[in-house]
């Protein structure tokens, strides 16, 4: 997510980031075998442990793998490891902590290196690491130590039992982290500013050629893919942070691939001549988040009136052109966790405006509500570069004003948006009232880094800086066993908090959408990760 910044007007470390300061319009030759790859939101690097949104890591699963990864049916696939732990292959110990993984022969880095245990090693040290900005360390700070009796065999020792350890560890978790090289990291007392992270090698089935930054990224088919040769010969990520543009490409057919296109995006193609749309059902939802430690939204009373005076039913219907469905709180569907007896909070304006009475929060002359002489105008933040989302702020703040509340917005560039806490990022900052918020979850319904006090930014994604003994709790049981069951009632009173103390509104489930080019195959994203298959995919 970095700005669109003069790359050229910095030192350049390499031969690669020199390279990148020529002329703009230079890429890779066109060709029936490459492919353009539209996405919304600039990075701000390209090493895998560092990503701070869902396009980041997209970017990195087209040039690195995973242990575990999941196909597009939701079914667990060995990536870089041999065969996926288990209790019944004896991967996973029948106490639950001790995983064991046995890792491929036949991979290398690609400059060459064989990929080894101690790269796996390396990169849990790197995400423990606390000076580097690595955006959670759940699951991995479950570990308390990591054997590689030999170059094919991991062992990872537990501290104690943790349920979603092969979704979290080095799989399809909200947090996928993919594995470095340890010859070309291991030296450095951190990894947040070195050439790597500009010019990365990886395993996976496309290698780094150059980054045009704030216009393209510029990759190759790896002919050492231990999965073999890659369909495409070439693939262009362009950086087009419009999404009105990105339409246009899209039906132009100058960009072959939308990932994660808007919902205006997914309107507007229909019906376009030679692109196919796509929808995936994801553990994905779209709310507004609430600061709650930051007054007057540290009140439960006024975040549950701002729930009830939101249309979210309308917003879904405006907005989303049944690619949504009305949430009720953060697990979707997508989930066995779900718990169906549960239902969205109703829109009832007289009972927010009741809510706000017994708060004190009293109409002034100007109809704006005042307490204690503070007028009640909050500021909600959201990301440029979406209609659809300045569609539902504008939809929002006249709700509000019925309310008596004069809601204040405020948009920035993603990479100011997700930043980092440590480079002054607005939502992981803390710097919002309300904030417009997207998520997308991994493959275990452990929803623990956004709701676990502990999980507050800087050492998780609990950007609403919610914290609740009762939650506490529930996310214990939660992670004390592998008895569904059991898990399921947890989450059933994970979600029934979430209702209660309002940390959100929570607006929609999504489905991730996109649309390619009709002759692009296998194109089969699994609701978490599109580049899964990537190697599979051509034209």
């Amino acid at each position: 997510m970095m700005r669109i910044a003069a790359a050229c007007g910095i030192a350049a470390f390499t031969a690669l980031a020199i390279t990148a300061c020529s002329k703009s319009s230079e890429g890779l030759t066109a060709t029936p075998e490459s492919l353009r790859i539209a996405i919304l939101i600039n990075p701000t690097n390209l090493n895998p442990i560092l990503a701070q949104n869902a396009i980041e890591s997209f970017v990195d699963g087209l040039m690195f793998d995973l242990l575990v990864t999941n196909d597009q049916h939701q079914r667990q696939i060995a990536d870089l490891a041999a065969i996926v732990p288990s209790l019944a292959n004896g991967g996973i110990s029948k106490d639950g902590l001790t995983l064991t993984y046995h890792l491929r022969h036949n991979v290398k880095w690609q400059d060459g290196a064989p990929f080894s245990s101690r790269d796996v090693k390396f990169t849990w040290r790197a995400i423990m690491n606390p000076r580097n900005n690595a955006v959670s360390r759940r699951g991995y700070d479950q570990i308390a130590t990591i054997d590689t009796p030999d170059a094919y065999t991991v062992v990872m020792h537990m501290k104690r039992l943790f349920p979603p350890a092969v979704d979290t560890i080095f799989g399809e978790s909200d947090t996928p982290y993919r594995i470095l090289p340890a010859h070309l990291l291991a030296s450095y007392p951190d990894i947040n500013h070195v050439p790597f992270d500009s010019a990365p090698v990886g395993t996976g089935p496309y290698s780094f050629v150059r980054w045009l930054r704030g216009d393209r990224i510029l990759l190759r088919a790896n002919p050492g893919y231990f999965r073999g040769r890659p369909g495409l010969n070439e693939v262009t990520l362009a950086i087009i942070p419009d999404d009105q543009t990105m339409s246009a490409q899209l039906r132009s057919h100058e960009a072959g691939l939308g990932i994660e296109i808007t919902t205006s995006n997914f309107r507007d193609l229909a019906g376009a001549a030679g692109v196919t749309r796509q929808l995936a059902l994801a553990p994905a939802y779209t709310a507004v988040i609430f600061n709650t430690q930051r007054a007057p939204f540290d009140d439960v009373r006024l975040r549950r009136a701002l729930v009830l005076g939101m249309d979210r039913a309308a917003l879904v219907r405006n907005n989303t052109y049944g690619t949504g469905t009305l949430a009720v709180a953060d697990l979707s569907p997508y989930y066995w966790a779900f718990d169906s007896a549960l239902h969205p909070e109703p829109y009832d304006p007289a009972q927010a405006k009741a809510l706000l009475d017994a708060d004190g929060w009293h109409t002034g002359p100007d109809g704006v509500r005042v307490r204690n002489g503070t007028r009640l105008a909050p500021l909600l933040v959201y990301g440029l570069g979406s209609s659809a989302v300045r569609s539902i702020v504008a939809q929002i703040q006249q709700m509000y004003r019925g309310l008596g509340v004069d809601l204040q917005v405020k948009g920035f560039d993603y990479s100011t948006l997700y930043a980092a806490a440590q480079s002054g990022g607005i939502l992981n900052g803390g710097k919002f009232d309300l904030a417009m918020y997207a998520w997308i979850s991994g493959s275990d319904p452990d929803n623990s880094s956004q709701w676990s006090c502990g999980m507050i930014p800087p050492a998780g994604n609990n950007v609403a800086r919610y914290c609740s003994p009762a939650m506490e709790a529930a996310q214990r049981l939660a992670l004390s066993t592998f008895d569904r069951s059991v898990r399921s009632h947890a989450y059933a009173t994970i979600q029934a908090l979430l209702l209660r103390d309002a940390p959100a509104a929570f607006i929609y489930y999504q489905s991730l959408r996109y649309a390619h080019v009709s002759d692009l195959q296998n194109f089969a994203p699994n609701g978490i990760s599109e580049a899964w298959n990537a190697q599979e995919w051509r034209r």
